[in-house]
């Protein structure tokens, strides 16, 4: 999809007080089960939950999760002692996934990426995708929140983020500002959306973050993905090469610095799932190189492994462990 080159209206200021962080993607199939029609990955979901709790907040904390779930007979307690608990201190994070095995089957088989509104189909399809992917934010939500990291959920549709030409139009980060400036986190998510010259489209959460980034400028990118990086071909295959550092130049363009190719003409192939209406690692690459461009630093890596552990806690910002697994993308020196 084409998301490109967005010439974006922004009300709201970037955030006051501490500076943000650090920005987050849940790649859709490392929280998901792609291949299985609405199946959240519990156990990779729960450990990066954990991970990004220890990453934003220093010391215990309790819960926040006291809402019963459908069909469950366990009644939610609050802790005795918790008007006794200090405040703790955390980071600024912003938490934004992707759809995985949700809302990306609703998409493709209406065609809301095409847009036509006029279409019963599109329309029944675009209300179908957005109750997928706000249910998957849900739980996303619920899973922080059981860790005790205050995080509200926030669709970029109901705050009136817009396309034209399914390009970024308007995205109004007042909100997210907001939730930060009061100690929230927000968790946004890939999402469909009105768009002006077609009816609708589907806004990918690489697309948001692209233009997060560019509005808040936190201290670093994570994107968390279900492969240890970006390869120079599919993953899948025998000879595939893991793209560990990529230099991206002032005017877009970028390159190879470790490892070193040796066959520099080989070109980097990238595949994309024929129901995935928001590009994939296409998008994930190009919106990633848009960020580096910022001077922020980018780390594509496996979620859920100690190498997104350490690239979460922005332990890789001066110098790139030998033995760190994963991709960083940064502007060339």
């Amino acid at each position: 999809m084409d998301q490109h080159n967005h010439q974006s209206t922004t009300s709201g200021a970037a955030a006051t007080g501490k500076p943000l962080h650090c920005i987050v993607k849940l790649g859709g199939a490392a929280i998901t089960y792609k291949n299985e029609l609405e199946t959240i990955n519990g156990d990779n979901l729960n450990i990066v939950s954990s991970q990004l709790r220890q990453a934003m907040i220093l010391g215990p904390c309790h819960g926040m999760d006291w809402s019963r779930r459908p069909g469950s007979s366990e009644i939610p307690t609050v802790p005795d002692d918790f008007d006794e608990q200090l405040q703790l201190e955390s980071k600024k994070f912003v938490v934004v996934h992707g759809a995985g095995s949700f809302g990306h089957f609703q998409a493709s088989k209406s065609g809301v990426h095409k847009g036509g509104l006029n279409k019963s189909l599109v329309k029944s399809g675009f209300i179908a995708t957005r109750i997928s992917v706000t249910s998957l934010n849900l739980e996303i939500v619920r899973a922080l929140a059981k860790e005790g990291i205050p995080s509200i959920g926030m669709s970029p549709f109901s705050c009136g983020w817009s396309t034209c030409q399914r390009n970024l139009s308007t995205a109004d980060i007042s909100t997210v500002v907001k939730a930060l400036d009061t100690g929230f986190i927000p968790v946004l998510h890939g999402d469909a959306v009105l768009d002006s010259s077609q009816g609708c489209t589907i806004l990918s959460g690489d697309v948001i973050i692209r233009h997060l980034a560019e509005q808040l400028r936190p201290d670093y990118v994570v994107f968390l993905t279900d492969v240890l990086g970006v390869y120079d071909r599919p993953p899948t295959e025998p000879d595939a090469t893991l793209l560990q550092e990529i230099a991206v130049s002032e005017d877009g363009s970028w390159s190879v610095l470790k490892p070193q190719l040796q066959d520099v003409s080989r070109q980097v192939e990238i595949t994309v799932a024929p129901h995935d209406t928001t590009g994939g690692m296409v998008t994930k690459i190009l919106e990633a190189a848009m960020i580096a461009k910022l001077g922020i630093d980018v780390y594509i890596v496996k979620a859920a492994t100690d190498h997104s552990m350490r690239a979460l806690k922005g332990q890789l910002r001066e110098n790139i462990p030998d033995d760190w697994l994963g991709t960083v993308i940064r502007l060339a020196k």
